[in-house]
């Protein structure tokens, strides 16, 4: 039989990867392979290559679901250094103004 619910699938699965956009900043390469394969299940089912077609769909899909995770990964690990840079911005500032009270002055 075709693969309509697989191509289904994979061609959803890809779109709400394009959407989310982490997955083409922080992981374009396994979106890029995604769309690939999707072509190919695309094709591969025009031939009548259905099982072939099942495998790339498949795998557009898994591949699709990747970017998204990387994607939203990477961007959970910079929104963690970027509040850890706050953070030790905070505590110099902090550090600095403790110095500037407990001065000689200030005695």
């Amino acid at each position: 039989p075709k693969p309509t619910d697989e191509l289904t699938k994979a061609h959803t699965v890809v779109e709400q990867a394009d959407k989310g956009g982490t997955a083409q900043h922080y992981a374009a390469a396994d979106l890029q392979r995604a769309h690939d394969e999707l072509a190919d299940a695309d094709r591969l089912s025009g031939q009548g290559k259905n099982d072939e077609a099942r495998a790339f769909a498949q795998r557009a899909e898994v591949d699709a679901d990747v970017a998204v995770a990387r994607g939203n990964a990477m961007e959970q690990q910079k929104a963690a250094s970027d509040v850890s840079q706050a953070n030790s911005t905070l505590q110099q500032e902090v550090q600095r103004g403790d110095t500037t009270t407990t001065g000689p002055e200030h005695n």
